[in-house]
């Protein structure tokens, strides 16, 4: 089996060394990236991997993210042009870890009538800058439940897809799902969990936030509106601050559950860390430098009340999207179009009526 990640990436020189490394590790074989105008220095670290044979790179230099393009095409290029198996569409600060031996093994074990499983979010929470890596810093997250119900969260409960390779494959905005796919899902089962580290720092949050505007037409979201606003205002540090949690919040955090410490991404790192021309070593003779551990009964428990907070996640999001569609219902049918257009409809429907003196 094969397994081919697609990576988009724009200024990401902080975390994308981490990112490629550890997944090379982690059971990835192939890496197909994106680079989208960065200037920071990650298209020098996408360049040397792909001169060591792990990455194919294309370079983008539209100011407008065509995302969903993007990645569709990359998708397409693992199917027909490196031979994949299944496909991992993921960005820059994202990890995608295993609840098995690796990426590929628990992939693996898919009945072969699913081509599609999707992997639970896991929302990492900016830490004080104190000039440590991100892992190093980063070391919590939100519980599943935190930010359930609001709209203008950036750490809402999520899933992406994996999925089986396919040559005519659609991806949507944000892979979280594929377009008219002809793959089955396999529901109600997550084996792999992505950690998203989205704020590392105020640096890159401005740098990240002033990408996002110029791509503006591809995040239609009540989050992004927020922060454009904020931007405007000139108060883009404001809204980093209130994001940072602090020693104190994080142990009002974790008293009332909404923070968990996790540092299984840090301690992998560790692992990986080289003093050699990599700053992360990768797979010696093909065999990972990583070993991850089989969740326990309790890991097991615990990992399930997240899935349940999931789902009440996703009433939520229908709910909202139902209020919304009712509105626009209601605003559509109050328009003076709409009601001339009901009027006649009644009245076309009386002329062809039958008349009961007639029909005697």
């Amino acid at each position: 089996m094969k397994l081919v990640m697609t990576l988009l990436a724009r200024d990401e020189a902080d975390v994308v060394d981490a990112q490629i490394a550890f997944h090379l590790n982690a059971g990835v074989d192939f890496v197909i990236a994106t680079d989208n105008l960065s200037e920071d220095g990650t298209t020098d670290l996408l360049e040397s991997y792909a001169r060591d044979g792990y990455l194919h790179l294309i370079r983008e230099d539209s100011e407008y993210l065509r995302q969903a393009d993007w990645i569709t095409r990359m998708g397409r290029m693992a199917a027909t042009d490196f031979g994949a198996d299944w496909v991992i569409h993921s960005d820059a600060d994202e990890f995608w870890w295993p609840r098995g031996g690796s990426l590929k093994e628990v992939l693996e074990s898919v009945p072969a009538r699913y081509g599609i499983v999707r992997a639970l979010l896991r929302q990492f929470v900016p830490r004080p800058d104190d000039g440590a890596s991100f892992a190093e810093r980063m070391t919590v997250r939100l519980s599943a439940a935190a930010p359930i119900n609001d709209p203008t969260s950036l750490f809402r409960p999520n899933l992406k897809v994996v999925h089986r390779a396919d040559p005519n494959v659609d991806v949507s905005i944000g892979a979280q799902r594929l377009i008219d796919s002809p793959f089955v899902p396999l529901r109600g089962w997550y084996p792999i969990e992505f950690f998203h580290f989205p704020i590392r720092s105020l640096e890159q949050c401005e740098r990240k936030y002033s990408h996002q505007t110029i791509a503006a037409g591809e995040t239609p979201s009540p989050y992004y509106d927020r922060v454009r606003a904020l931007q405007a205002e000139g108060r883009l540090d404001e809204f980093y601050g209130s994001l940072v949690v602090d020693d104190e919040a994080l142990e009002r955090g974790v008293a009332n559950g909404s923070l968990v410490v996790d540092a299984r991404l840090r301690d992998a790192l560790r692992v990986l860390t080289d003093g050699g021309e990599r700053r992360f070593a990768l797979p010696a003779g093909g065999e990972s430098r990583l070993t991850f551990s089989r969740p326990t009964v309790v890991d097991e428990a615990a990992y399930a009340v997240d899935v349940a907070a999931l789902g009440e996640a996703d009433v939520v999001r229908l709910q909202r999207r139902l209020d919304t569609l009712e509105q626009r219902l209601s605003q559509v049918e109050a328009r003076p179009g709409a009601r001339a257009y009901r009027k006649l409809r009644r009245a076309a429907r009386k002329l062809l009526r039958p008349n009961p003196a007639e029909a005697a």
